[in-house]
């Protein structure tokens, strides 16, 4: 059973929201509330930068955060499912070809909280309801910043709405394919001094089979999933330039895999409170505190996929991440600004098992797990000469991988099979960033930039084996910190107001690249298995390539698109040699997105079209997933003032999209076609 202090953080969100309500004092008329962080500086102008706005973020088809993202070409998860069919620790997101094994390469922040799972650094996509989002800014590239460790691929910067942006309510229930039910609400109060929400979000359906036709047996069903998440959000001004923030959200996720014992939950609480100061010296102070739990059951299925028994049972991983940062901007002039700081981010964890079934029942109990902790000390500068704009920035992190073990006992009386004690570790990471930007033209500005980035293995990849169907992976407690290298060049053409095009090319090495690799010694032979991996470091993993994006919006009509063609390469030798020359798993070659839309008022059209190119769900590459094109489509229709109706298409043409293979060539698909039909309410 999962439990989670849920309560706790309940009380300190209303505690803190009464606090506010009754010591308040009437805000002066000058007080201006933006409920975001500092400006963004400068420099990055240096830096390959997307940014989402709110109405592309509402004109979904999905209506989910996943498919919103895929709007930045090259930014991906780990597998193509999204969150509604994919185990959820596939879900960690990645930039640049750099490869993956489910835990995020990409920092992933939401009013500047980190959000990546503590224990095994993947993505809980159900938790962010895209209705209380603003905007979103992807950073390409661009290393370890102020933002903290771990953005060895980029950032992705998700922004809460801001008071211009919301309504008093706000509401939309749409009902769709497989009896499919998506519904998102929000309330907000909004008075000069600061403003509150509340908002929540449901979601359910009967799902699909994951399982293709041609692969299935009568194991194979439907993949049911249920989701729902809330938040409550305050931001009260404190005299004319200084404001504050307190953020609490929690979520709870289950879904199936499509047979039996493949059922999963995830379950979640954050809460957070910043204090940020706009006056001559400005100033950010964070806290935050995250709690998660996790659980899982896996299955063995026999070669005809006739039977399904039970193979292990996760029952339980909680772990929790807490941390904070402050940052102070010194006065130094209008063309300067610089930002100087420290972060600390402490995560804990473990993952207990019952595992060995004999005649339906476990016979074996595992526990698992540790802690990490990370201190870092960053300065980030940037200078504004005329028609150059400088940027440069570094950071001094400081990390402990501590209290790892492993036990493995029999349920019944007997001792112990595995007791082990891993011993302490403890190092520092050195990176930064150098970017320049040159404006020859009011139209045209040249870029170019070098970087470095650092990510400490998470907990999951050090001390949790996992399964999926006959295949499956052992942990690996002695697993190095992965560095990248990168350098960028590009450039942004801006020949009109409403027209942006923007080209980079970019070359990254990431050095003892994390991922799973085939073995035919495996430490522990498991009934039903037919593949073996464990997690190593590799040599290092090599990409380089471009990314195209362009935008063109004269007025209610529009065009947006993005590319990115990727080239990458294993560099591997020792155990690892006979990957050397081969591309990192889940790693296509291009992958495009463009969208074709129309907006007056209410009303809105739009096409949007992806390709995703061929890629290799394994790392000797014998596995290959197919390339896949989709469209979907969204419009709305204003019924009355307040009132819009909407229909939403998602894989319109229900083209087959590959998410993995598994065993004797079990190939699972990502969403099929999928219509929503819904309502749209907004109180102005």
């Amino acid at each position: 059973m999962i439990r989670l202090p849920i309560s706790a953080l309940v009380c300190v969100l209303l505690s803190s929201g009464a606090a506010v309500a009754q010591s308040t004092p009437e805000p002066a008329p000058d007080i201006v509330v933006t409920g975001r962080g500092l400006a963004p500086a400068p420099g990055d102008r240096a830096y390959d930068i997307v940014t989402i706005e709110r109405d592309r973020i509402d004109a979904n088809a999905s209506n989910r955060l996943e498919s919103v993202l895929a709007d930045v070409a090259g930014l991906q998860q780990f597998r193509r499912s999204d969150s509604r069919s994919a185990n959820p620790t596939s879900q960690g997101i990645s930039l640049r070809g750099i490869g993956g094994n489910a835990s995020s390469r990409a920092l992933l922040i939401l009013d500047g909280v980190p959000q990546a799972d503590p224990f095994g650094g993947w993505v809980a996509f159900p938790a962010y309801a895209t209705g209380r989002l603003g905007r979103i800014r992807v950073t390409r590239g661009g290393g370890s910043g102020y933002q903290g460790p771990g953005a060895l691929a980029g950032t992705v910067e998700l922004e809460s709405a801001t008071p211009s942006e919301l309504t008093p309510f706000q509401g939309s229930v749409a009902y769709g394919s497989r009896d499919s039910v998506d519904a998102q609400g929000s309330a907000a109060l909004v008075r000069e001094g600061g403003f509150a929400t509340l908002s929540g979000a449901y979601a359910r359906g009967d799902g699909f089979t994951p399982t293709v036709a041609d692969s299935r047996g009568i194991v194979d069903r439907p993949a049911p999933y249920e989701q729902a998440s809330g938040a409550i959000r305050t931001v009260v001004g404190i005299g004319a330039k200084t404001e504050l923030q307190v953020n609490a959200s929690a979520f709870t996720d289950r879904r199936d895999r499509g047979s039996d014992f493949t059922a999963n939950t995830s379950e979640g609480a954050d809460a957070s409170i910043r204090l940020i100061g706009r006056g001559d010296w400005g100033y950010s102070a964070l806290a935050y505190l995250q709690t998660r739990a996790f659980a899982s059951s896996f299955n063995s299925i026999n070669a005809a996929r006739t039977t399904a028994i039970q193979s292990l049972n996760q029952y339980n991983t909680p772990a929790t991440g807490l941390g904070g940062r402050i940052e102070i901007l010194p006065p130094l002039g209008e063309s300067i600004m610089l930002r100087v700081g420290a972060d600390l981010r402490d995560v804990s964890g473990k993952t207990q098992e019952l595992y060995t079934f004999v005649a339906a029942a476990p016979t074996r109990r595992r526990e698992a797990g540790g802690s990490t902790t990370t201190t870092g000390l960053f300065a980030d500068g940037s200078v504004v000469a005329g028609d150059l704009t400088f940027s440069l920035g570094g950071r001094v992190d400081w990390w402990s991988i501590d209290g790892g073990y492993l036990s493995e006992r029999p349920i019944a009386v007997g001792p112990a099979l595995t007791n082990q004690r891993y011993a302490d570790r403890d190092g520092s990471e050195a990176t930064g960033r150098a970017g320049i930007a040159y404006q020859p033209a009011e139209a045209i500005t040249l870029r170019a930039a070098g970087y470095r980035g650092w990510r400490l293995p998470t907990l999951n990849e050090l001390y949790r084996p996992f399964r999926v169907g006959n295949d499956a992976t052992a942990a690996n407690a002695f697993l190095s910190p992965e560095r990248l290298t990168g350098v960028e060049g590009g450039v942004t053409l801006t020949p009109a107001r409403s027209v942006s095009i923007a080209a980079t090319y970019f070359y990254n090495r990431l050095k003892d690249a994390i991922a799973n690799v085939t073995t035919t010694s495996p430490a522990q032979v498991l009934p039903g298995v037919t593949t073996y991996r464990v997690r190593q470091n590799l040599d290092a993993i090599r990409a380089h390539g471009f990314e195209l994006d362009a935008s063109y919006r004269p007025g209610p009509f529009g065009v947006q698109a993005s590319w990115s063609h990727t080239n990458s390469t294993v560099e591997g030798s020792g155990i690892t040699a006979a990957l050397d020359g081969l591309r990192p798993a889940q790693t296509p070659r291009d992958a495009v997105s463009g969208t074709v839309d129309w907006r007056r008022d209410a009303a809105a059209l739009s096409l949007t079209v992806r390709h995703i190119g061929r890629q290799y769900d394994d790392d000797q590459n014998t596995r290959v997933l197919a390339p896949a094109t989709t469209l979907d489509g969204y419009a709305a229709l204003p019924i009355l003032r307040s009132l819009v109706a909407e229909l939403r298409a998602e894989n319109v043409l229900n083209e087959r999209v590959e998410a993995g293979i598994s065993g004797a060539n079990i190939v699972e698909r990502a969403t099929p076609r999928t219509i929503w039909l819904g309502l749209r309410y907004g109180l102005r």
